[in-house]
């Protein structure tokens, strides 16, 4: 059976185990990432002629699994395998698997690395062939325990990863994918960390593309050269050194220039001038702009992209806020690259969401093919767009969506998008501090003192509700009634503003509209989804059916698009995506499995049975209804019956109660208790009690019994069904019952906000309102007046 994708993740993760506690994450992430490195390469390369990979004689991952055990594992480990494969392929230096200060001596670096090893030995782990070819699982896994690494390394080693959104967002506002792509197209990155958002940009060109990368630390390089290797782009050009100081990609005496570049440089760098004359630079990168402050080297990488950028080349660099509006030195550099035109976009992040740093950063794009012609810089605002991810802020795939889409159409959002012109930029001394062109402050929640004072709903505050009323004119006036100028009381009773709303004509009338409207693409989507093959592209199925949705909710009152859009992300991401990676293997084949567990000992215990693409549940729901009615049924009558077992027991368990003899209540001592008191006149109480309590426990019993055989009898037809399943059978337990089931439950649930939004902003208003001040103090003299003569018949007297 085919591993799931989520499992590929978490096997992975667990070889992390063998090495926590020895060492941090950041140097842990270099073991596991190495051996992954020579499973993958082993598996796909090994034996293979004119490979790009040499796989030496002796040094594959089978040599490495044939010193499970030795007592010199991590010395035979680093001669006979890493030095191999190193030397042949000219590979950084790889970790010391012989280490005992990281590893452990004797016989726990033995156990601790055959243990690592034998996760590796899954045979479900094989990489001889990428399954479903085209779709980079491994790619995923590598980027998900980069991921991982980042967030447990803590905020000073998280810089050999760039969150893969942000890498996504750069990609795609480059426009690489609408272009004339060829081998001879070049992508570079001059602090390219382990590659991740290079690559980023060469999954989004149609085709090959040229990479070439720089990265200072050593053992960074060495992750990024095993990073184009896993993703087959073994011939991308990486090189180890300092980018500013010593650029390795130079073309006699001038930098090479690419066609794409993109940049995640370390924030603020106060050593960027280090084995640098800037005053004198070699390369001429900020002779014609200014050079940057010795303590902030921000603007030190971004003159080196737009050196290192083609006269029609286009890139993006991401950097702290601060590059925006720094004065002085940087001012200057601001404003020659604005009168240059070199800057298209500004896109404004979220804080907290880089592992380096807590502090907000920008996108800044740049694109000398139009320099020319530019008359202002697009800006977006787009920091309030995030969800929470454990000690991070992280941006979800709605919030990428609308990133790409808002900037490649340049669309003006108030509150988060506009371009702004050179005019008014120059009015503004040529800061771009976002804030100054967008105020994406939520409007506040305004008090109305005349509404406090005298009553009444301000007409203000249900005309902000316009967008519910352009859907629903006339709900309005079933909410609302007259009240005086300019204000309005409610027309229902508050406890009834829901129903009112819900069960209204015009919102039943949207909502069937948009059932039907769902029901249109439901349609579409099941025909398209039943085409899937063996050998499909899961990344490409999601991209299609995604982009489809998005699409057919574009325009629509009430419902945002993103939303929806987000609602099938999040359950391709749960469930959908393992489901599509097993039909790319297998085909449409419903396979059961038994669910082995191993005790403590070793000993291994049968769980029952399972089915990852057609779960028993949907197989019953379709084929055993009436079966599943039994045992719902039984199911009831059993809790009922427990429900007045308790109900009994709790009502006689005080010390005079009938169960206060008894040191537990069961059914031995309930029946010995009845032996002892038998033919006693005073006890005829407590045996009526106990004699109640003994038919439930016979009842509940019975239950039990008649209930596990009817569950048993279920799971049984259920199992024998599975084999009976045609290929039709499967579509429609998958496509319909699971997946679009699912995906319609979700976004109905978007019609439940949409009311329960009205709902409560109208209820809130009516609250607000409804005690107007006199009145307010009227009941404080009354209740004032009570107290004190509470308090004088007590005796008191103020």
């Amino acid at each position: 059976m085919a591993l799931k994708k989520s499992e590929l993740y978490s096997s992975l993760w667990s070889s992390c185990d063998e090495l926590r506690g020895g060492m941090d994450a950041s140097q842990y992430k270099d073991y596991v990432l190495v051996l992954l490195f020579i499973k993958y390469v082993s598996d796909k390369y090994a034996g293979v002629p004119y490979a790009p990979i040499t796989i030496p004689e002796g040094a594959s991952f089978a040599d490495m699994v044939a010193l499970k055990g030795k007592p010199d594992i991590g010395d035979q480990i680093n001669k006979k395998i890493i030095a191999p494969l190193v030397s042949a392929n000219k590979l950084s230096d790889m970790p010391d698997f012989h280490d005992a200060t990281k590893l452990g001596s004797g016989k726990e670096q033995v156990d601790r690395l055959t243990n690592l090893i034998a996760i590796f030995e899954n045979p479900a782990l094989d990489f001889s062939k990428n399954r479903a070819e085209g779709d980079d699982i491994l790619g995923d896994a590598y980027e998900y325990l980069m991921r991982h690494f980042a967030t447990e390394s803590g905020k000073s080693k998280g810089q050999f990863y760039t969150p893969a959104e942000v890498s996504r967002i750069i990609a795609q506002i480059l426009g690489i994918r609408q272009a004339d792509t060829t081998s001879s197209t070049t992508a570079y990155d001059p602090t390219c960390g382990s590659g991740s958002l290079l690559l980023k940009v060469a999954d989004e060109a149609r085709t090959k593309i040229t990479l070439y990368g720089q990265e200072k630390d050593a053992a960074t390089s060495g992750l990024a050269r095993m990073n184009m290797i896993l993703h087959n782009n073994p011939e991308a050009l990486i090189w180890q050194g300092n980018t500013l100081a010593d650029p390795k990609f130079v073309e006699d005496g001038i930098l090479k220039t690419f066609d794409y570049v993109v940049a995640n440089p370390p924030f603020s760098d106060k050593r960027w001038s280090t084995g640098l004359d800037p005053l004198h630079d070699t390369y001429e990168r900020f002779k014609p702009f200014g050079i940057p402050p010795a303590k902030q080297g921000d603007y030190a990488y971004l003159l080196h992209i737009v050196r290192s950028l083609k006269s029609t080349g286009k890139g993006a660099c991401i950097l702290p806020h601060g590059v925006l509006f720094r004065g002085n030195a940087e001012a200057d550099i601001r404003r020659n690259l604005i009168r240059k035109g070199y800057i298209k976009g500004i896109i404004g992040l979220p804080a907290n969401l880089f592992y380096g740093t807590g502090i907000p950063a920008c996108i800044i794009v740049i694109d000398k093919e139009e320099a020319h012609n530019r008359k202002g810089i697009f800006m977006i605002d787009a920091s309030a767009d995030f969800m929470k991810d454990g000690p991070k802020n992280r941006l979800r795939a709605r919030d990428i969506h609308k990133i790409v889409d808002v900037f490649t159409k340049q669309t003006d959002i108030p509150k988060y998008s506009r371009m702004v012109s050179f005019e008014e930029i120059g009015k503004n001394e040529f800061n771009l501090n976002l804030p100054r062109y967008i105020d994406s402050q939520q409007a506040e929640d305004l008090q109305d003192i005349e509404g406090h004072l005298h009553g009444g709903i301000p007409t203000a505050d249900v005309d902000a509700l316009q967008r519910y009323w352009d859907v629903c004119p006339e709900l309005r006036q079933t909410l609302f009634k007259a009240n005086r100028p300019n204000y309005l009381a409610l027309a229902v009773d508050k406890a009834a503003i829901k129903s009112t709303i819900y069960e209204h004509p015009e919102f039943s009338a949207f909502i069937s509209g948009m059932n039907a409207h769902f029901a249109v693409w439901q349609e579409q989507a099941s025909a398209m989804l039943r085409e899937l093959q063996a050998d499909s592209h899961p990344k490409e199925v999601i991209a299609k059916l995604s982009e489809d949705l998005l699409a057919h909710y574009a325009d629509k009152p009430l419902i945002s698009q993103y939303d929806v859009y987000q609602h099938l992300m999040d359950y391709w991401e749960t469930t959908m995506q393992d489901d599509c990676y097993l039909i790319a293997d297998e085909g449409w084949k419903a396979k059961t499995y038994r669910i082995i567990e191993k005790d403590k000992k070793g000993k291994e215990k049968d769980k029952g049975w399972t089915c990852d693409l057609v779960p028993k549940s949907f197989i019953v729901a379709r084929f055993f209804a009436k079966e599943q009615e039994i045992v719902d049924k039984l199911t009831a009558e059993l809790e009922s019956v427990t429900a007045r077992s308790t109900e009994l027991e709790e009502e006689n368990s005080g010390e005079e109660g009938a169960f206060s003899e008894l040191d537990k209540v069961n059914k031995a001592n309930v029946t010995a208790r009845l032996k002892e008191i038998k033919g006693d006149r005073e006890a005829q109480e407590e045996a009526a009690v106990l004699n109640d309590w003994l038919q439930l426990a016979n009842e509940e019993a019975d239950l039990k019994k008649h209930l596990k055989d009817a569950e048993n009898a279920l799971d049984a037809k259920a199992y024998a069904h599975y084999p009976q399943l045609t290929e039709d059978d499967i579509k429609t337990l998958v496509v319909d019952d699971k997946w679009l089931t699912a995906l319609d439950t979700a976004i109905h649930g978007e019609m439940d906000r949409i009311s329960q939004s009205l709902t409560q902003r109208v209820k809130e208003l009516a609250e607000r309102y409804e005690t107007p001040m006199p009145l307010m103090t009227e009941r404080v003299a009354q209740l004032e007046a009570k107290v004190n003569g509470h308090l004088e018949r007590m005796g008191f007297r103020l």
